[in-house]
C-alpha cells in the first residue's frame, strides 16, 4: 500500500511541476505571436484545463503526504518532511490565490472581450506560476538534502 501512496504523492508533483514548467517555458513563449484576443482566449482555455489536473493533484499530495507523516509520527518524521509538507502548504495557498483571483477575472474578462483587463490579470498568472515552480524545486531540494 505504501509504494502505492509514494507513487501516487510522486506523480502528482511531478504532473504540477511539468505542467507549470510547459506553461511557463514552452506554450507561453509559443503563443506570443497570437493576436490579444486569440492568445488570451487560448490561455483561458488552457488554464481551465490544467487548474483542473492541479485541484486534483493538490487533493492527492495533501492526503499522500499527510498519511505519509502520521503513519511515521509526526516527531520521528524526518525534517525534510516537515519542510516539504511547509512548503506544498504555501504552494497549495499561492495557487488557491491565483486560481481565485487573477485566472477568475482573466476567464471574465475573456468573456466579455475586455482585453486590456485580461491582459493585466493574464502578466500576473506566470508571477505566481513562477513562485510556485520555484518552490516546487525548493520542496524538492528539501526532501534530497535535509536529512
Amino acid at each position: 500500500m505504501w509504494p502505492l501512496i509514494k507513487f501516487a504523492h510522486l506523480a502528482s508533483a511531478i504532473v504540477w511541476m511539468g505542467g507549470m514548467a510547459f506553461m511557463l517555458y514552452a506554450l507561453r513563449p509559443a503563443i506570443s505571436m497570437l493576436t490579444p484576443p486569440q492568445r488570451l482566449t487560448l490561455m483561458v482555455d488552457v488554464l481551465r484545463r490544467f487548474f483542473t489536473i492541479v485541484r486534483i493533484a493538490i487533493a492527492v499530495l495533501a492526503v499522500t503526504g499527510l498519511s505519509m507523516i502520521l503513519h511515521i509520527g509526526m516527531s520521528r518524521s524526518p525534517l525534510g518532511w516537515h519542510l516539504m509538507m511547509g512548503i506544498g502548504l504555501v504552494m497549495f495557498a499561492v495557487f488557491g490565490h491565483l486560481d481565485g483571483g487573477p485566472h477568475r477575472r482573466l476567464q471574465r474578462a475573456v468573456a466579455r472581450s475586455d482585453w486590456p483587463t485580461a491582459a493585466a490579470q493574464m502578466k500576473q498568472i506566470p508571477m505566481l506560476a513562477t513562485i510556485n515552480f520555484m518552490l516546487g524545486w525548493v520542496a524538492i531540494a528539501a526532501m534530497r538534502f535535509v536529512p
